[in-house]
């Protein structure tokens, strides 16, 4: 056998959990065609002695929805191993969008999700190419990727394109429903991977205003997720809010018989309702117990994010911060220079459950033109100046036209309970947020910090279990069926790993985005070779094809596969 690329001397994790073993890999035709004692020649031949050989990586949870258009590298995710993303989560995307609703599905991702409308717009262009869900999902096809990826159907776009701005201020009409509904059925027949919503406070959108898919009512939320039902096709995505908890869950799940994975179990933050993680995650466990398919999402790295009080995301599900919300650059200036409006941000900060009132004062300065103050304490600063950290921050920031960044630690900081959310049987990794939150934080790396973090430094991850984390479970959790295992006959998907060098870099801050907007990358460590269907995608850190003259190997996989 002549085979495209053959890797040998490797230790095989083929994703399933079970035992690794030495071995090689054979691939021909975008296939892995033998596993073990491989026999024959190749036209390249990688060397894995002392490396680990695995599945790539599947990201369950990323916003790629408009990078994807102007970056089909899908930039940083493979670097870091993921050879399959699902775009789409928490009910935010770019289709359907109607031509007259392009602006504010930009500014609703701008505030939701931080990503720069300067940049969506230089992306996108004027004309988007596309209108409807299935045009978009053709578009993705017929642009190319460089990995392969799935789409969920986002409940804000579609509810934007049948209500227009009304879905940003009331429930919808019975015909409005039964619209919507007709429509989820037509992205399932054209291959989305499933439906995705979100009722979570901090979801907040274009001019302070709820994000549309927390003004639906429990109707259309039955009848949307029914479509699915009705279809036995997909699963659905859901960011847990008032209106979309554990009891819709169990109606929702019993309904449909489909699953429900949502965003996302964390500790030091009740996202989730009162009590805690412990809470919260006793309450899923119920659910699993009394049959239904429901699971938590959780990540591996802590939750910290950088901010400006130009787009201060963090506060804007708090009522002190509407008339930020609703304020333009010149009027937040105003705003934060009022002593009124600053005696109510101390007074929210003090309040008791308030989880900002405990990362906030934990907050680093870490960027300034002041270069005196980066990376140093806000606490230490305010305490410097002898002023509350409310007035050095806003003072700071008012300063230097509220460009300066603060790095605020928001949940997932105690390793001892991140370590009990990521050993439960019935959680998945996910919540990476890759192409989102640009310029806020960088979690794209989530993959080589599990592996390097918890696998290597901290040893308390079996590297069999890791690989599962990383590859089949969240395969398996959203419907993706040719994707996550290595095995004869599977599409291959391959990473090879230097388990004693993998790892992420700390973050760097780069001006890559369209429009030279900016954003937060972290390099990769010890991922040697990236092979995404047969196709030698990256090798030792670098890009081994052009997007601009190269076919690009990655797949859209409609309904969870290549087609």
């Amino acid at each position: 056998m002549q085979y495209d690329i053959k890797i040998t001397g490797g230790t095989i994790i083929d994703g399933s959990g079970s035992a690794g073993y030495k071995g090689d890999v054979g691939i021909k035709d975008g296939k892995v065609l033998a596993l073990g004692n491989v026999q024959g020649d190749a036209t390249k031949t990688i060397d894995a002695t002392g490396k680990l050989v695995t599945p790539g990586f599947v990201d369950i949870h990323t916003h790629y929805d408009a990078q994807v258009i102007w970056d089909k590298m899908l930039t940083i995710s493979p670097w870091h191993g993921v050879t399959t993303v699902v775009m789409g989560n928490c009910g935010f995307g770019i289709a359907p969008t109607r031509p007259e609703h392009r602006l504010l599905i930009a500014e609703t991702l701008e505030n939701v999700e931080g990503m720069s409308v300067a940049a969506l717009k230089a992306g996108l262009g004027d004309d988007w190419g596309f209108e409807s869900f299935p045009e978009y999902l053709d578009k993705i096809e017929e642009g190319g990727t460089s990995i392969n990826v799935g789409v969920l159907l986002g409940h804000t776009p579609l509810r934007m394109y049948v209500m227009g701005e009304d879905a940003t201020e009331r429930e919808a009409t019975t015909e409005e429903i039964a619209e919507m509904r007709a429509l989820v059925t037509d992205a399932l027949d054209a291959g989305a991977i499933g439906f995705a919503t979100s009722k979570a406070r901090t979801h907040v959108g274009y001019r302070g205003k709820p994000v549309p898919s927390r003004l639906a009512g429990q109707d259309e939320i039955r009848e949307l997720t029914g479509a699915l039902g009705e279809a036995q096709k997909g699963m659905i995505q859901a960011t847990i809010g008032e209106g979309m908890s554990y009891e819709n869950f169990a109606e929702i799940t019993k309904n449909t018989g489909r699953r429900i994975s949502w965003t996302a179990l964390l500790s030091g933050v009740a996202i989730a309702g009162p009590g805690g993680y412990k809470a919260q995650l006793r309450k899923s466990e119920e659910l699993i117990a009394a049959g239904h398919d429901v699971v938590p999402q959780v990540t591996c790295r802590p939750l910290n994010f950088e901010f400006n009080f130009k787009a201060p995301f963090l506060f804007e599900s708090s009522k002190v911060f509407q008339e930020v919300s609703q304020a333009d650059f010149e009027g937040r200036k105003k705003v934060y220079a009022d002593p009124a409006f600053r005696e109510k941000f101390k007074q929210m900060l003090v309040k008791p459950g308030n989880s900002l009132g405990a990362g906030f004062p934990k907050s680093i300065v870490s960027n300034s033109l002041d270069e005196s103050v980066n990376e140093r304490s806000l606490l230490e600063i305010a305490e410097e100046q002898g002023k509350h950290i409310v007035d050095a921050a806003l003072d700071l920031s008012l300063d230097n036209e509220l460009a300066v960044r603060f790095r605020m630690p928001v949940a997932n900081d105690n390793e001892d309970e991140v370590q009990e959310l990521l050993d439960h049987p019935e959680t998945v990794l996910g919540l990476s947020d890759a192409g989102a939150h640009a310029s806020q934080l960088c979690d794209a790396c989530f993959s080589t910090h599990l592996l390097g973090h918890w696998v290597r430094d901290k040893g308390t991850i079996p590297i069999e279990r890791a690989i599962r984390m990383l590859t089949s479970r969240p395969a398996e959790v959203f419907g993706i069926t040719d994707r996550g295992t290595l095995a004869e006959g599977k599409p291959a998907d391959v990473v090879v790993i230097d388990l004693e060098n993998v790892g992420a870099s700390p973050l760097e801050r780069v001006y890559d985005l369209p429009g030279n907007q900016d954003r937060l990358i972290s390099d990769a460590s010890g991922i040697d070779a990236v092979i995404v269907n047969g196709v030698m995608l990256r090798e030792n850190n670098i890009d081994q094809i052009d997007p601009d003259k190269s076919a690009l190997p990655g797949r859209l996989l409609r309904n969870g596969a290549a087609v």
